[in-house]
């Protein structure tokens, strides 16, 4: 799947997926199964707002526990809107970042308490950085981390880097990876044998946090609302599959 395709692909709605059998085998886990307290994790998102859509329901449960959130942001999403005259590159890498600080605070995480690394690289082409990943991740990575990234088939060029990069520094490190689909919500069929289901657990979220998790996305206006030019970036229903009451995972 590329990234082509996925902006010309019919999104799969949500009552798709919920008649699902695939997803309705995916066993079912708390945040704090996943992820329990005194345990770090370290996030990956190749672009603002990708935290939020894989995991903003998890995050919702780290206030109060900044110290065991290690958030890395691969690139700015300058390369969002191509030739928009609304959304220039320039607009758009101070602008989105801005859209994930607010997201965060929506999520009741303390930022001056987080440890929240930016590293720039360009969007659109984080295949090319894929080396500079692993050896970024190499350094910061222990044992026990739980690495939490976008899934590596996920169909975006960016996300699928991101989860090749995470999946080489966890073997090193021997930590334990989880991905995250995001876009494979929009391109792929309910029952598509492509994903790797029998590692796909749903991550339960109550209705604090999954309200917390909507407020948040909600921050990330560049992405949701039409330009003047051309549609959301975020197709609707794709929002409404990653705003359901659990968050899926490959573990």
């Amino acid at each position: 799947m590329s990234d082509d395709l996925i902006q010309t692909s019919q999104s799969t709605s949500c009552s798709a997926w919920q008649q699902s059998a695939h997803l309705a085998r995916a066993g079912w886990l708390t945040p704090e199964q996943l992820c329990p307290p005194g345990r770090r994790l370290v996030l990956v998102a190749p672009h603002p707002d990708d935290e939020i859509l894989m995991a903003g329901g998890l995050l919702a449960g780290f206030g109060g526990r900044e110290q065991d959130l290690l958030l890395i942001s691969a690139s700015d999403g300058e390369a969002s809107h191509p030739h928009s005259r609304h959304w220039s590159e320039h607009r758009l890498r101070r602008q989105r970042p801005q859209e994930s600080r607010h997201a965060l605070q929506q999520l009741n995480l303390d930022l001056t308490q987080l440890d929240w690394r930016r590293l720039n690289l360009k969007d659109g082409a984080l295949a090319r950085d894929e080396a500079f990943l692993v050896n970024h991740l190499n350094q910061l990575l222990k044992p026990d981390d739980l690495l939490l990234c976008t899934w590596r088939g996920d169909g975006h060029a960016d996300h699928e880097a991101v989860g090749r990069a995470c999946a080489q520094a966890a073997q090193a490190r021997k930590a334990q990876l989880v991905e995250a689909p995001v876009w494979a919500w929009h391109w792929a069929a309910p029952e598509d044998n492509r994903l790797p289901w029998p590692r796909a657990h749903r991550v339960q979220l109550d209705e604090t946090r999954l309200a917390r998790k909507r407020a948040a996305l909600a921050a990330h206006a560049s992405q949701l609302e039409p330009d003047g030019e051309h549609p959301p970036v975020l197709p609707a229903r794709l929002v409404e599959c990653l705003l359901q009451p659990f968050e899926l995972v490959f573990v």
